[in-house]
């Protein structure tokens, strides 16, 4: 049976989910976060980087989230939640796919860093820390996700999925760029599109049904 190695408040609730959507049998092998939110040395036993979402199928062992999605399709999806070949909509399919770790989960991994760094300076360091903190923070990291955050608000207004018409697992993948942001990066303040989307997503029963198989899920709050 295909395996989930599921690490606490990270993404591979989107790989619970999309199974979820597919309908496909799985089981989950839970690991829990350690107190500095890394995850634990167990999972470098399943894939040498220790990196959730790992999936194991048929012998095959499968890290990234992409590269998950895109396995389960191919394997499990027959032609659901994937738009046609050689059309407009794949493309924008194919688009969010990889822009969601490649250019939107980015700035929102430097907001959490920048953040978290003052808190666990050391003391006498911590003034410090939070002022050139504070400083990145504002010349780079909030500018970014103000366009970011723009860019998404936009698309949403030409459909009410990022693919297209259709709810697909483009829409799954950027789930966790749009979570994030609501959870740290004030995308309720101006972005009432985007907030629609994860209530759509939220209100999903595959959705739920993978929050119940995952544990609680609160992406950086």
């Amino acid at each position: 049976m295909l395996t989930v190695h599921h690490l606490n408040n990270s993404r591979s609730q989107r790989v619970l989910w999309l199974l979820e959507e597919l309908d496909v049998p799985y089981q989950v092998v839970r690991y829990q976060r350690q107190p500095d939110m890394r995850a634990p040395a167990e999972l470098r036993a399943v894939h040498p980087l220790g990196k959730s979402p790992v999936i194991t199928d048929n012998g095959i062992t499968t890290a990234e989230s992409g590269a998950i999605v895109e396995y389960l399709l191919d394997t499990y999806g027959e032609g659901r939640l994937i738009p046609p070949p050689k059309t407009p909509a794949r493309l924008r399919f194919t688009y969010w796919l990889h822009y969601a770790e490649g250019s939107a989960m980015p700035p929102l991994l430097l907001k959490l860093l920048f953040t978290l760094m003052p808190k666990r300076a050391p003391a006498l360091l911590r003034p410090l820390v939070r002022k050139v903190c504070n400083q990145a923070l504002t010349a780079l990291v909030n500018p970014q996700l103000q366009q970011h955050m723009a860019f998404w608000e936009s698309e949403l207004g030409k459909s009410q999925w990022f693919a297209g018409d259709d709810f697909t697992a483009a829409d799954i993948q950027m789930s966790f760029p749009l979570e994030a942001a609501a959870a740290r990066a004030g995308l309720e303040q101006g972005h009432p599109k985007a907030m629609a989307f994860l209530d759509r997503i939220h209100a999903r029963p595959a959705y739920q049904r993978a929050l119940e198989k995952g544990g609680p899920y609160t992406v950086g709050r």
